[in-house]
């Protein structure tokens, strides 16, 4: 809600941005500014983690070596974030006090900080953003931080994102004054449209599970409840980065473009479609396409820098980042052996010549996945026990259970 009260901020950025009423300087300090009032107004006192993290994060890159500030950044900022996650559960689990919803918002908006500080810090490592200082010139100092803090702090991306790299940012704001995109209007309404038929799909789905107990005696409507339980907790999701592209889409950004002549493309900056995700035949499918900009930020910061065991050193970061909860422990390390299983399965059957077997595989392989998905998905929004006990109730809990044996059964084939 509060990113939907952002968008006429926004569009009166873009206007004003495209109309020239707007230098270079004075567009990162409305996104900036922006940015530093929108998390006032949604965390409150609590908005000062962030402040805190964007103020040692410039303190680094300005007094460390280049090369090392990745080391420093990422240890500093994930012993910060993990010491608010940690002290969440303590109060949850052992105090049994209720936790303020801006306390929640402020430590999930600290996970999406989090991308973007590390995102800069990988881009300084590999000398892809260089960023100098000098300590006797303090104004060009200050107006070389601004774009980075505005980076870090702007209220197109404080609530959701998705990430963008720091070069992009950069050349989206002064391409605002330059060389601007099309009226983004009618790409905004547009995809709130799509917006309010996710939420009336989930309506629909609510009331079918209000009709329907998840733990019913009948193993196929409890299957089906737990899937459209799981669908329920993804569409809002998919409603919630689609409301994320239409902010930043307002201010201008995401718009990329590939030749002349072609139609105008908005989704420069996007964590997923549902028809293009909920389409996904295999797990290793739907994991690239899900939540696409942190899978990549996964893969650059864990998958291709890690030499041994690379896909579950990978989801076991993800589920600290996540703030390693039970149902984060069961839910992606059981992604990773079912994306894993997935590899194994789809190179052992994709040899099959026939291509009715092919259109029979695609069409199992597709059921496979959504109930795969609805476990993983059930055990990481529930978080506890709770959400464990529903699963093994319904059975559904019997579809990764079946990848993770074929996997070791194939592991072993394969072996001999």
């Amino acid at each position: 809600m509060h990113q939907c009260f952002s968008l006429p901020f926004a569009f009166l950025f873009f206007f004003l941005a495209k109309r020239g009423y707007l230098s270079l300087t004075c567009r990162y300090l409305f996104v900036c500014v922006g940015g530093c009032v929108l998390a006032v107004i949604t965390m409150g006192i609590y908005s000062w983690l962030l402040f805190a993290s964007a103020s040692v994060f410039t303190l680094l890159v300005c007094s460390v070596d280049p090369s090392r500030v990745h080391i420093w950044v990422f240890g500093i900022q994930m012993l910060w974030q993990t010491f608010w996650h940690l002290l969440i559960q303590y109060r949850e689990y052992y105090l049994h006090e209720p936790v303020s919803i801006r306390l929640f918002l402020a430590v999930s908006c600290l996970m999406l900080l989090t991308q973007r500080i590390t995102s800069v810090s990988m881009d300084l490592q590999e000398e892809r953003v260089r960023l100098t200082f000098s300590a006797s010139a303090n104004r060009k100092a200050r107006v070389a931080l601004l774009p980075l803090v505005s980076y870090l702090l702007g209220f197109t991306a404080l609530l959701g994102g998705p990430l963008c790299s720091y070069g992009r940012f950069l050349s989206s704001v002064a391409g605002l004054g330059l060389n601007p995109p099309p009226n983004p209007l009618g790409v905004v309404f547009f995809k709130l449209m799509q917006v309010l038929l996710l939420e009336l799909v989930r309506y629909l789905l609510v009331h079918f599970l209000y009709t329907n107990d998840p733990s019913s005696s009948i193993a196929l409507d409890g299957i089906l409840s737990v899937w459209g339980l799981a669908l329920i907790l993804r569409i809002q999701y998919y409603s919630h980065w689609r409301i994320s592209e239409c902010l930043n889409n307002a201010a201008g950004f995401g718009f990329w473009v590939h030749a002349p002549g072609d139609s105008p493309d908005w989704s420069g900056l996007s964590d997923g479609d549902f028809w293009t995700i909920e389409a996904s035949s295999r797990m290793s499918e739907f994991s690239r396409r899900w939540n696409a900009t942190t899978a990549a930020w996964l893969r650059r910061l864990v998958y291709r820098r890690c030499k041994r065991f690379p896909l579950f050193t990978t989801f076991s970061f993800s589920l600290w980042w996540h703030g390693c909860h039970l149902g984060h422990f069961v839910g992606m390390w059981t992604w990773a052996a079912t994306v894993k299983a997935d590899y194994h399965i789809h190179s052992y059957l994709q040899s099959q010549p026939s291509s009715v077997w092919r259109k029979i595989y695609t069409c199992l392989s597709w059921i496979n996945t959504q109930m795969t998905v609805a476990c993983i998905v059930t055990a990481v929004e529930f978080r506890n026990t709770s959400g464990l006990r529903l699963l093994f109730r319904t059975y559904i809990c019997l579809f990764p259970l079946f990848n993770i044996i074929l996997l070791f059964v194939l592991l072993k084939l394969n072996a001999v």
